[in-house]
Parts: structure tokens; sequence; C-alpha cells
């Protein structure tokens, strides 16, 4: 009897159906795309199969065993994508967009973080491919070289865009506008899958890079119309208090405020940043204040903390947009006032683009991993130690001409959150995640390297006369990792839980206030006006998104990257609106419609913000009291203690 033999056709079947498998695997194991209800479940099981089918059909215009070929590499190409965005949302919570391409230098300083996205069951995603790779080298003779009918293609063609309509015509229906309003990828994925997203994601890419190209003054104008309605004017009674201080900004890595007095076996694990958040000491302590990240986390923070505008929805602007025209604290307070500016960070300053951007932000000087050292002792996951960072940037601070603004990055409270046992001085919450046992331990030793820096500020007569701004960046533990969460906090981790965890805190020193607790809602793109009012410099002639947190006109809705949002009455995630006291959805109509329109007016302000720096329209801001930065005028030269990694 004849062995009937593997036809191309079967090939191909078999193809798009272990794609479209190995996807479902991802959604259920590694992706959380808060999937409910029988509607999104159907739209999961049917999103994968049109543009796996409509690229893998090209391939049935090929003859003979060439078509074979082209079908696993095809194939293979996809499997490749969908599991490089697992292990890219496993670190990062998001997914592959071409903008996050453009940071691929970054990788190198982060593969120990990377590594550890891996898991044991990972070789699932790559079981068909040795499958197919050895029927196709070992087993050639069980393949058909008779060809697949080319008049049948373009039928198969059209049945894959169909599906697609399909597909989107039931996301429509569950999720109204999704190609047009959303700004959050997880919304995009779960409706469309990772493969449609990323041909989206590659049209939205080139439609921004027109931007830049058909902007004009006009766009600005749309933008300054807006931001001039936000305008909170200042406090009279702190207006200027500050003027011509010391300012010293302290960047916590990844540190969440459920940290603060949180215990773990009887033992505070932020004991130093606790007292600060007493309310007793010299610093008022703002309880809900969140992080605005997007995809570019920590440098999305320094974007948004120092220029008081939102990331972009995908990539990094440090990364995407360094060349553009900016009014960043650093040049307005030099220009102003008089200040000398640097940063310093224990990693090396082409990381994030930190090199090129800073200049456009009128950085006087960048005190890079080149200007420590960088030994081996002193190192810990992508760079150096918190604490050696804070004991070497004392001279360097000391150096400072005053007034001075100066920009301290810390490094060791990232993940993976690894730290050496002989340095972890409070023990293992025990939840069973490494992660997130990890990172109680070195959100302890961060503690600690604060508390160290700021007696050494003291020691060195660089407290007293300095307004000094601790905050957290960005999430330490993302929602991969809820089950260890709920373990180590005791409650279920629910989506306005999850939401409240994005509260990273910030601290604030300011010469002639007392401390207090200030439970005013706020985010990262509030400090830069807030700041600038306390100095005495007036933020009303700056595009501006935020408000100063001590002026009775401050805007009191945060607004994240994905057009979530939350204030002191609502909470609005995924669309859904919640009562911010209760937690529970908000029935009452009239309360619901309130909720739709500050979600409008969030949606407006990411807009403006996007179109802001993707056309960069700052280019043609004509301001007496701002003169643009030329970034020729600044050059970080590498200093003489560090050593490559």
């Amino acid at each position: 009897m004849k062995e009937k033999k593997i036809s191309i056709f079967m090939f191909f079947l078999l193809t798009v159906l272990a794609v479209s498998l190995k996807t479902y695997f991802a959604y259920y194991i590694d992706l959380s795309l808060g999937v409910k209800g029988l509607v999104q479940n159907l739209i999961l099981l049917m999103n994968p199969y049109s543009l796996v089918a409509l690229i893998l059909s090209v391939f049935l215009f090929f003859k003979g065993r060439k078509s074979y070929w082209f079908v696993f590499i095809g194939g293979f190409l996809l499997t490749f994508l969908l599991y490089a965005n697992v292990v890219y949302f496993r670190f990062f919570s998001d997914f592959i967009t071409f903008s996050t391409l453009n940071q691929v230098s970054n990788v190198e300083s982060m593969s120990g973080a990377l590594w550890s996205s891996f898991e044991w069951y990972d070789f699932m995603y790559f079981i068909d491919t040795f499958a197919f790779l050895f029927i196709l080298l070992f087993r050639k003779e069980t393949l058909s070289t008779k060809s697949f009918k080319k008049k049948y293609v373009p039928v198969l063609m059209g049945v894959s865009i169909s599906l697609f309509f399909l597909n989107l015509a039931f996301a429509e229906t569950d999720r109204p506008e999704l190609l047009t309003r959303t700004f959050d990828h997880k919304y995009l994925v779960k409706y469309l899958g990772p493969f449609n997203f990323t041909v989206y994601d590659g049209v939205k890419t080139i439609q921004n890079n027109q931007q830049k190209a058909l902007a004009s003054s006009d766009d600005l104008a749309k933008v300054q119309s807006y931001t001039k309605t936000k305008y909170a004017a200042p406090n009279g009674a702190t207006f200027g208090i500050a003027k011509e201080k010391n300012v010293i900004k302290i960047h916590l890595e990844s540190f969440q405020t459920f940290l603060i007095n949180y215990k773990v076996n009887g033992e505070e694990v932020t004991p130093f940043l606790n007292s600060l958040a007493s309310g007793q000491k010299d610093f008022i302590y703002y309880d809900n204040f969140f992080h605005q990240t997007g995809q570019g986390k920590t440098s999305d923070s320094e974007l948004t903390m120092d220029n008081s505008i939102y990331g972009l929805p995908q990539g990094s602007a440090f990364s995407l947009k360094g060349d553009n025209t900016y009014q960043s604290l650093p040049a307005i307070m030099h220009q102003q006032q008089g200040y000398s500016t640097s940063v310093m960070h224990g990693d090396y300053k082409t990381f994030w683009n930190r090199d090129q951007i800073y200049k456009h932000f009128g950085v006087d000087k960048f005190y890079d991993a080149s200007y420590y050292d960088m030994s081996e002792k002193n190192l810990e996951n992508l760079g150096l130690k918190d604490k050696e960072f804070f004991d070497e940037s004392i001279p360097f601070l000391k150096e400072e001409k005053a007034p001075f603004y100066s920009h301290l990055i810390t490094l060791t409270n990232h993940y993976p959150f690894t730290i050496d046992e002989t340095e972890a001085t409070i023990d293992s919450p025990n939840t069973g995640n490494p992660t997130v046992d990890g990172y109680v331990q070195t959100a302890r030793y961060l503690d600690e390297a604060v508390h160290d820096f700021i007696d050494d500020l003291k020691k060195e007569g660089l407290y007293d006369d300095s307004v000094i701004i601790i905050y957290g960046d960005h999430y330490g533990i993302s929602e991969n990792h809820n089950k260890a969460m709920e373990k180590l906090l005791g409650e279920e981790i629910t989506p306005t839980k999850f939401m409240d965890l994005q509260r990273t805190g910030l601290f604030m020193k300011v010469p002639g206030i007392e401390g207090r607790v200030d439970h005013t809602y706020a985010g990262q793109v509030d400090v830069a006006p807030t700041l600038l009012h306390l100095l005495g410099i007036d933020a009303k002639p700056y595009v501006m998104f935020g408000t100063d947190l001590l002026s009775k006109a401050h805007k009191d809705t945060v607004v994240f990257r994905n057009g979530d949002f939350i204030s002191p009455e609502v909470k609005s995630i995924n669309g859904i609106y919640y009562d911010n006291k209760t937690n529970l959805p908000i029935e009452d109509e009239a309360k619901k419609q309130q909720a739709v329109e500050i979600k409008r007016s969030v949606e407006k302000e990411l807009e403006m913000s996007d179109s802001l720096l993707n056309g960069d329209l700052l280019r043609f801001y004509k301001n007496k009291d701002f003169k643009k930065v030329d970034p020729s005028k600044y050059e970080y030269i590498n200093g003489t203690k560090g050593k490559e990694k």
C-alpha cells in the first residue's frame, strides 16, 4: 500500500494550528490580558489565525519542497516574535513595538534581568519547530512534491482577511473605537492578537514619524491653548520660599509605597523612609503620588519629572525623541536663577540615550559610571550599588557651584532584585517568588543607602539650605507577580488594588515649610511646576501638563499612560469606572457620566502630549522667558574611575 504523503496544504494547516496553539498557551500562561466573559474568550480564540494564515499562504505560491521550507521559516519567525513578546512582557508587562527596537542597545546592560525572565517550560514554544525541522531534514520522503493550486491561494487569503474583519467586528462590539481611542497595548493584543498588533504598531510608527514632518506652529497653538486652561496659579504663601536654594533630587528605583510602614516578620522594611513619611520630620510626604510611566519606565519618569509632559505610548522618548526641543527644569533654572545642573548615575551614559537627551535638557554635567569606582565588588545587578554610589557622589555635590540642581539616580532596587546575602539586612518574606522576596530585601538596602546619604548631606552642610525631593520612578512588581503579592500583603490583588499599588510616593523637604502628610492626589507631571513656583519662577510661560501641588487650583486627576486615571472620587480601569472609596463599579448614571467626561479629558491630555513630542512642537515656541537650548554647547567627557564591565 502506497504511503500517504504530507501535502503542502496539510503542512500549511499544521503550521497555522501550531503557531495559534502557542499563542493560546502564551495568553493563558504568560500574558496577563484581563480576559473576562464569553465574548472576550471567543475573540481570543479567533484572533491568532487571520494574520498567521495570511502570511503563510503567500508561500503556497512556491513550487516543490521549497514551499515547505518557506512555510517553516515563516512559522518560525512568527514563533520567535511571539516568544520575544512573552519574555519582554514578563519583564516590562508590555509588548515589543518598533519603537522599543531602537532601545536594543540597552539589552546588554540588562542581560541579567532578561535571563531572569526565562521559565523552565519555554521549550513548549518550540516543540513544533523542532518536529517540523526534523521532518524537513530527515523525513523528506514523507513530503509530497505536488504544488498547491495557485488559483486557491487568493481564496485562502480572502478567508484570512475576512476572518480578521470578523475578529475586528467582535472586538468593536466589546471595545468600541479600539483602534482610535485606546492607549493600552494589552487591549490591542487581547482583541487583535500579538501578530496583528505588530502590524498596527508598524502603521502607527509610520504615522508618528510623519507627524514631525507635517507639524506646524498651529499644532503648538492647540497644545498651548490646552495647557493654559490647566495652569494653576501659585500659592502666595509658598511662591519663592525656596528661591536660589540648592535642589537635590533622589530617584528611588522601582519604589512602591506599599512598603511604607510594611513589616516582614515584625520588622519594618523601610524604617528610614517611614520616618520621613510620618510628617514629623522636615519632609512633606505625598501618600497619593503615582508614577505615570509607559514603556520607557525610568526614562519616562525622568522626562515627566523634568518637563511636565508624558512619555510616549510606544517606546521611550529618551531614545526616540532625543533630538527634540525641550523646556526642561535644568535649563529653566539655569536661565532664570543661574543654577548649575548635574545628573549622577552609576551606569554608563549611553543607557537610555542619556548622553544625548541631557544635552537637550541643558544638563551641565553628567557624572555617569566612568566617574565612579566600577570594580566588581561595587557592582550589583545593573550597575553601581546604591551605598557606594551615594558615598562617591558627595564629593561631586560639594564641588557644585551654588545654587545647584543635582539629580541622583539609584540602581540596586531594580528587577530582578538581587543582593548579596551579606548585604541583606532583612529576612526574606518567603513568598516562594524570588522577584517579590528579593524586592523586599533590595528595598531595605535602598532605604539604608538613602539614610546614609541624608546623614552625609547634614555632615557636609548641604542639608539645611537645600530643597530635597525623593520619589519612586515606577512600579517594581508587575501584575505577573500578583499571586506572590497576595501572599505578601494578605489580600486579593484586584484591578483596583493593582492601581492603588502604582503609588510611588513623593517626599519633599523645603526650607521654611514644616513637614506633614499631604493626601493630595498627584503624579510625576506635577513636580516641575511645583518646584518652579517654590523657586519663585512662574510656570505659566512654559508648556506644562501638570499643576502646582501647593496651589489651591491644583488638578487632582492623575492620568496614566494607558488612558486610565484616578482621582479622589473615581478610578477608571480598562474602561470600567469604580468608586475610589468603595472600589465597587459605579452604578449611578450621573456619576458614571461624570467619569466619562473625565475620561475624555484624560484622552485629550495624552493626545496633546503625544502631539507635542511626535511633532517636536516646542521648536516653534517663541518664549521671551526661555532661550532654546543649544545641545552643541554641552559635552559629557568620561571620568577617570570607571572600568568597563
